[in-house]
């Protein structure tokens, strides 16, 4: 403090001197400077599609509105239909600002308006696809700009479309004409240009399956699988022969194709991760460093300078649900990256782990950032499920999945257990009792895997019975039911679970059978997703919910 004093430095306010200030007056000058640099913050403008380059069709329609959203530190009233959330401080870059971000200025009527090229329009008009979900529209537009993201919603909102059409408005052959990016066709360019990794097969291979159909079939080579299980040979084949720009596969097959030199991924623009969450397991360690190591690095960068590993790399993750841990992955492997949410989109800089959050709803307080921990799951579920609990013992599980499947008269059902050494059985005694079932695991060799999911979608096979990560990119339009033989251990997996069922809005059914003892484990899912999971049983015929608050009515079979 001597020292400090003998320096003779003085702070001004205006012209007065902060040394001839009283205590008193010091801390009343400390606070009204607060509130100065708050208001500057605060007046430094909102996060909005506007902010970041993009003219929605609302933005041009409704000037007005648009700046009034902008003056939100006035005492002027924000219309009904126009909320906001605000952030608290978030440090980039050396500097404080307050963040005010639109929720929901994203619905759009059409692909057009989401600025993707008319060849690619004309192929989703082909394909039935002329209304984008709310997920896409929020997406689309932010990963155009070159912005990392992490893509959250449920399962079955049309979040791989969400990435797929802006990287397909890039590269590729439907990419627009003034883009740089390669087209896989011409000349001795090798460098794939997007890679998408799926935790599971089956995930890969829905993922290839719908870019193939984006593309048809005068294009479907631009894209490769590079699943395991499948020939590494053959693999490796098409990837010389056919050039593709995009591929899509598991962890251990990319990892241990560009270990051996055979995938060119320096120049790689886009890297993504779907089902993050899974991937972030320990059984994908050691190759999701690889796939982090080397996707988007230039040849000849320095690998000790981390910001020469990612050059032009852009970064989007994709996940139903948003533990903690996935927004730290998105925080470490993104730059700047924004969370998109069906209508929303915020910084993750503006997500806390403190205290819990209800993502459905949007919070207005400038007090306190978006928080995560014990995240209910709202946003992960289809809106349309119904959920049921029904209590029974080990040795009926079975049987009573059986008669919640005539009660419900479910043409389409998919069963989970936690144990792969558990599925044969159950199949046996549902085969036994005359219902058409088969099992789904990762013993399968793949013509076996493929052939009972074949089976299942053409309504062969009525019950499915697999575990959870086999299910990981299941998707039946007509799945109308979804039963847990064994209870899911989190809320997580849960959605993951019910997510199977209720896809794009349709209807769908989840019913988890347990024990007595495990019902208190059911009560805490109810409370960690915020929704109701009455209990019910299974009488002539019918579901009849039995809890006291819930008056006893059948569901129509």
């Amino acid at each position: 403090m001597p020292a400090l004093i003998s320096s003779r430095f003085l702070l001004f306010r205006g012209s007065l001197p902060f040394q001839k200030l009283t205590r008193v007056s010091r801390k009343s000058w400390f606070h009204s400077s607060a509130s100065v640099r708050h208001q500057v913050d605060r007046d430094s403008g909102p996060l909005t599609l506007a902010s970041i380059g993009i003219k929605s069709k609302l933005e041009t329609t409704e000037p007005r509105e648009t700046n009034r959203v902008k003056r939100l530190n006035s005492h002027t009233e924000v219309p009904k239909d126009r909320k906001t959330v605000r952030s608290n401080v978030v440090k980039s870059a050396g500097m404080a600002k307050k963040l005010e971000i639109e929720a929901a200025p994203f619905a759009a009527e059409s692909f057009s308006e989401l600025g993707l090229p008319p060849t690619l329009i004309e192929r989703l008009e082909n394909e039935g696809f002329t209304t984008p979900t709310d997920v896409q529209s929020a997406a689309i537009p932010v990963i155009l700009k070159n912005q990392d993201v992490m893509i959250q919603s449920y399962t079955g909102s049309g979040k791989t479309l969400a990435y797929v059409l802006p990287i397909l408005a890039e590269v590729g052959p439907l990419r627009k004409r003034n883009s740089s990016g390669g087209s896989g066709e011409s000349g001795n360019k090798t460098d794939i240009e997007a890679v998408i990794v799926a935790p599971s097969r089956e995930l890969g291979m829905q993922i290839v399956r719908e870019v193939e159909k984006i593309l048809g079939p005068t294009y479907k080579k631009a894209v490769q699988q590079l699943v395991g299980g499948a020939n590494r040979s053959r693999q490796e084949e098409a990837l010389k022969k056919n050039k593709p720009v995009i591929v899509v596969g598991t962890p251990g097959r990319i990892a241990e194709i560009s270990a051996s030199g055979k995938l060119h991924t320096h120049e790689c623009r886009y890297l993504v991760l779907d089902e993050v969450d899974e991937l972030l397991s320990f059984n994908f360690r050691e190759d999701m460093h690889r796939i982090l190591e080397h996707v988007g690095r230039r040849s000849g960068a320095d690998p000790k300078n981390p910001l020469a590993k990612r050059v032009e790399r852009q970064t989007i993750l994709v996940s139903a649900t948003l533990p903690f841990s996935v927004i730290r992955a998105a925080r470490s492997w993104g730059h700047d990256a924004l969370l998109v949410q069906a209508k929303k989109v915020v910084p993750l800089e503006s997500i806390s782990q403190a205290g819990p959050i209800n993502p459905s709803k949007t919070t207005t307080s400038s007090s306190s950032s978006l928080n995560l921990q014990g995240q209910p799951a709202v946003e992960s579920l289809p809106p349309a499920l119904k959920h049921f609990h029904c209590v029974t013992r080990l040795q009926h599980k079975v049987d009573t999945l059986r008669r919640c499947v005539h009660a419900l008269d479910a043409k389409s059902v998919i069963a989970f257990m936690n144990h792969a050494r558990q599925l044969k059985d159950a199949v046996y005694k549902l085969e036994a009792r005359g219902m058409k079932a088969a099992e789904l695991h990762g013993d399968l060799g793949k013509l076996a895997r493929s052939t009972t999911l074949t089976k299942f979608k053409r309504g062969e096979v009525r019950v499915l019975v697999t575990n959870e990560l086999s299910a990981r990119g299941l998707d039946v339009a007509q799945c109308d039911l979804v039963v847990n033989l064994d209870l899911p251990t989190d809320s997580t997996h849960y959605a993951h679970r019910a997510g199977r069922t209720g896809r794009l809005g349709r209807p769908g059914t989840v019913v988890s059978l347990c024990e007595e003892p495990e019902v208190f484990v059911v009560k805490k899912l109810q409370k960690q997703l915020g929704i109701p999971i009455p209990a019910c049983e299974f009488v002539e015929g019918k579901l009849i919910v039995t809890e006291e608050e819930k008056t006893a009515q059948p569901l129509n079979s």
